[in-house]
C-alpha cells in the first residue's frame, strides 16, 4: 500500500547515521569448511555475489550490536531520541523485547521502545512507522535500528543459507523537518502475503510448535526455499519500488541512488534492470558483508561508497523483501548526516 507524505504535516528526515559491525570477517572457504558443504568459493561468488561476511564473537548478541550502532547514530546527529524502534529477527530473548534493554543501555530512561518483526523488510517497516509517529505528533526524534545476528540461527550445514548471511547493525535518527530538507522521507510502500510464510521460516520455538525438549532440533534452524523466494523477491521488490516512486512523484530517471536489501546479487541486478536503473546509481555492500537482514539497508546508508558519491538531497529509493512474506520501499532524499561507525569484538 503506497503512501505519499504531503506537505500538510512535518516530514521526518534522517539526521543521524550509525553502524556497528563485528570485527571478525569470514570468507567463503571458512564457511564451506565449517559446515562441510558441497560447494566452492567460486560457486558462492557466482550464485550470490558474496565473498565474505562478518560474524559476532561467542556471547555477543543482537542487542550489543544495536546499542553500538544506535549510540553512533546519536553521536552523528548530536541529539537524543525520544522513541526507539528496533527491527530484528534475532532478538536477545523471546521475551521481553530487546529494544527496552537497548534504550536503557543508551541512557534513555522511560523512552518508549518496541521491537518490530518483518524479517529483512523490518528496517523499512520501522522507518515508515517512525515517520508516521513524527507526523502524528507522537514523537519528534525517533531512533530506528536494524540489527541481526543470523549466525545464531543459520544451520552451518545448510548449503542453501550458510553462506548467505552475516551479522551487523545500522541505525538512523529521524527528526521533524521542513519540505526540501536533506534526508526527508517522501513516500513509502508496504505490503505482505502470509500465503508465502513457509518460504522463509524457523519452524519451532513459537507457540505453534514450542518443542521445548528440542525433539526436532532441525526445526530450530532458519530455513529458506531459495528458488521460490527468488521469483517472489524480484517481483515484489520491483512492484513496490515502482509504487513508491509513483507516490513520491519521481521517475526512475530522477534517482541518484538505489539501495535494495542486500540479499543476492542476481536479485539486486534483476530488480534494478527491470526498473531501468543504470549501474552508476546502484549502491550496496553485499560482496563484503553478505545478507545482514534488517541491518542491510542502514549499513549501506552508512557505507563509504555512497557517502563519497552522493550529495545531500539526492533522490534515493530504498527497497526490501523478507519473510512473512513482506516487502517495503521508501523514497527519500540522501541525508546530510556524517555517519559514525563502530566495530565490536
Amino acid at each position: 500500500m503506497p503512501r505519499r507524505m504531503t506537505g500538510r504535516m512535518p516530514r521526518a528526515a534522517v539526521v543521524g547515521l550509525g553502524s556497528c559491525l563485528p570485527a571478525r570477517s569470514v570468507d567463503n572457504e571458512e564457511v564451506i569448511a565449517e559446515g562441510g558443504l558441497d560447494s566452492s568459493d567460486e560457486w558462492v561468488r557466482r550464485r550470490t555475489g558474496i565473498h565474505r561476511r562478518r560474524r559476532v564473537a561467542p556471547g555477543t548478541a543482537t542487542g550489543d550490536l544495536a546499542v553500538y550502532a544506535a549510540a553512533a547514530a546519536i553521536e552523528s546527529a548530536d541529539a537524543a531520541p525520544d522513541f526507539v524502534l528496533l527491527a530484528t529477527t534475532t532478538p536477545d530473548h523471546p521475551c521481553p523485547a530487546t529494544s527496552p534493554a537497548v534504550a536503557h543501555r543508551l541512557g534513555l530512561p522511560q523512552v518508549p521502545a518496541l521491537d518490530l518483526a518483518a524479517v529483512c523488510s523490518g528496517f523499512l517497516y520501522a522507518l515508515a512507522t517512525a515517520d508516521a509517529l513524527v507526523r502524528a505528533g507522537a514523537c519528534r526524534r525517533p531512533l530506528v535500528i536494524g540489527a541481526d545476528t543470523y549466525s545464531t540461527i543459520v544451520d552451518p550445514a545448510d548449503r542453501d543459507t550458510a553462506a548467505l548471511f552475516g551479522d551487523g547493525a545500522g541505525a538512523v535518527l529521524l527528526a521533524a523537518a521542513e519540505d526540501g530538507a536533506p534526508g526527508a522521507l517522501h513516500a513509502a510502500d508496504l505490503g505482505s502475503d502470509g500465503g508465502g510464510a513457509a518460504l522463509i521460516t524457523i519452524g519451532a520455538g513459537g507457540s505453534r510448535h514450542p518443542d521445548r525438549q528440542r525433539r526436532d532440533p532441525d526445526a530450530h534452524w532458519f530455513r529458506m526455499r531459495g528458488r521460490s523466494v527468488y521469483g517472489q523477491a524480484v517481483r515484489h521488490l520491483t512492484d513496490s519500488a515502482a509504487r513508491a516512486l509513483a507516490a513520491a512523484g519521481w521517475r526512475p530517471a530522477d534517482l541518484g541512488a538505489f539501495v535494495a536489501h542486500q540479499a543476492n546479487q542476481r536479485i539486486l541486478d534483476s530488480v534494478a534492470d527491470r526498473l531501468g536503473l543504470p549501474p552508476a546509481v546502484r549502491f550496496g555492500n553485499l560482496r563484503d558483508l553478505g545478507n545482514t537482514a534488517a541491518a542491510s539497508i542502514p549499513l549501506v546508508l552508512a557505507d563509504d561508497g555512497p557517502q563519497r558519491a552522493l550529495a545531500p538531497g539526492t533522490p534515493t529509493l530504498l527497497t526490501a523483501f523478507g519473510g512473512g512474506l513482506t516487502w517495503a520501499s521508501v523514497a527519500l532524499t540522501w541525508p546530510a548526516a556524517t555517519p559514525v561507525r563502530r566495530t565490536l569484538g
